[in-house]
């Protein structure tokens, strides 16, 4: 067996789209029997919406016209090279579409099978599992932990997971119904009796906190509730073992908001999302790789959901990491290539760990804080400001280290090139074997090619652009063991 990866959520269930799509058919193990119906994450919003388009899983659409960073305001609409795009979709729906595609590309999904053990030597990993038949071992060459932020596959693999936690910090989500209130997702708003009109899908900070209200359904919204320090006033904080009420999350956004909205039990059907969150943890592995076995998503890093970072960051983990493994597995790239999966996934980490800490210290109360959201209000005033502020959203701020000459366009998701009669960029990209091709099929590499000439990677980044010279010989030698001859 070539590739064992623990955990189908959307980052194993990617992962295992991308190998088999480079023809490596791995075998995805879940210790759930069943998808999570729980509905987590609404959205994808960051680069690797580009990449999901280029391989038909995600419409095409304009990037966004307003965001939000830190609970403050985003606008994008005059940036023409906006770089932030999004995704309106369920995680829920995700995983069906991405476990849908594994299986039609070969890959096996194993549901109900839970990771026990692993022990591993110089040619391959041996899994241990426990399943609805019992026990059993599997060996494979590569393992791989998509399994969560409490990942088995890190801690048996002795992969450390340091950072900080923030314990002052509470939140409160949940599904509700707000009876007598007229909501119109269409405009964005929810009118409420007697109480006045509140903005819908982006967080709010007031004095005393932060919120959030999204449309979940016909008279449903999923509501969010962020409080700091003194969570209950004249009480202790209930701990992660008392499960969180309606009427606990009602008298949470009464605090944040100052006045009391009527929430009670959602009107659609379920599941419905009832928790609480004490503390936040920022945490990014200290190594992505321990030998044969290897950590992507949630299982590398964990941080605060505002911006909603976390798909952005797990996805282009497994798009990265997946044709790395073909290359090796099927022998047309040396296992030199699996470093550059840590020396380019965790500084894109690092930048989310940092930029989350920050959305969410702007979010917090305090006369001080206050007047860091007016410096940084009339910053993003700025056009520059804010294309900076997208891009570091987006993730497309990072550009991967090449060993190439310089090149704006090096190391960065190949954009939507101009077409021009007269001179036209013809991107070349290289299939599972190696070949280059363009997206019209084979092509010669030579010097009449010109300076528009670009090597792009399968996960949609450019190694090499220019003149075909050396340097492309070299580039190609690094990402795919082949010299310029042999493509």
């Amino acid at each position: 067996m070539d590739v064992v990866i623990a955990g189908a959520g959307p980052n194993g269930l990617m992962l295992a789209c991308e190998l088999a799509l480079a023809g490596v058919r791995p075998v995805v193990v879940e210790r759930r029997p069943e998808r999570s119906p729980e509905p987590k994450a609404n959205g994808i919003v960051g680069q690797v919406v580009r990449l999901l388009r280029l391989r038909g899983l995600a419409p095409q659409e304009a990037p966004l016209s307003a965001f939000v960073f830190g609970a403050m305001p985003l606008d994008l609409s005059g940036l023409d090279d906006n770089p932030l795009h999004g995704m309106g979709v369920r995680q829920p729906e995700l995983e069906e579409l991405l476990e849908k595609r594994a299986v039609e590309l070969g890959a096996e999904i194993r549901r109900g099978h839970e990771l026990t053990g692993l022990t591993q030597d110089d040619h391959a990993v041996t899994v241990a599992l426990t399943g609805p038949g019992g026990s059993y071992e599997l060996r494979t060459r590569y393992l791989v932990g998509c399994d969560g932020a409490h990942s088995t596959v890190r801690k048996l693999a002795g992969i450390g997971f340091p950072g900080v936690h923030t314990a002052e910090v509470v939140s409160r989500t949940g599904h509700v119904s707000v009876p007598g209130a007229a909501i119109r997702p269409e405009r964005a708003e929810m009118e409420v009796p007697g109480l006045g009109t509140y903005v819908l899908y982006t967080w709010h900070r007031t004095e005393r906190g932060a919120y959030a209200m999204l449309p979940a359904g016909p008279g449903t919204l999923l509501v969010s509730a962020m409080e700091w320090d003194d969570a209950v006033p004249g009480d202790d904080l209930p701990g992660d073992d008392v499960p969180m009420t309606v009427a606990e999350l009602r008298a949470a956004l009464a605090r944040v908001l100052g006045a009391e909205l009527p929430l009670a039990a959602p009107l659609s059907p379920g599941p419905h999302v009832l928790r609480r969150l004490n503390g936040r943890n920022t945490r990014v592995a200290d190594r992505y790789r321990a030998g044969r076995v290897f950590v992507a998503g949630d299982a590398a890093h964990v941080h605060s959901a505002m911006g909603a970072p976390g798909l952005n960051l797990g996805l282009q983990d497994a798009a990265n990491l997946a044709w790395k493994l073909a290359a090796v597995v099927q022998g047309w790239a040396s296992g030199g290539l699996l470093d550059t999966y840590e020396a380019e996934r965790r500084p894109a980490a690092a930048r989310v760990a940092m930029q989350t800490q920050a959305q969410l210290a702007l979010a917090a109360p305090g006369a001080e804080v206050t007047a860091l959201r007016e410096v940084v209000g009339e910053l993003l005033a700025d056009a520059g400001a804010r294309r900076r502020v997208a891009a570091l959203m987006a993730g497309s701020d990072l550009a991967y280290p090449m060993p190439a000459p310089p090149h704006p366009l090096l190391g960065r998701f190949l954009p939507d090139l101009p077409a021009d009669p007269g001179r036209r960029a013809r991107p070349v990209l290289l299939d599972a074997t190696g070949t280059a091709r363009t997206r019209h099929g084979r092509v010669d590499v030579r010097p009449s090619d010109g300076p528009d000439s670009v090597l792009v990677r399968p996960d949609g980044y450019v190694a090499w652009a220019g003149v075909p010279d050396g340097t492309l010989d070299e580039a190609l030698q690094t990402w795919f063991g082949e010299s310029l001859e042999a493509a």
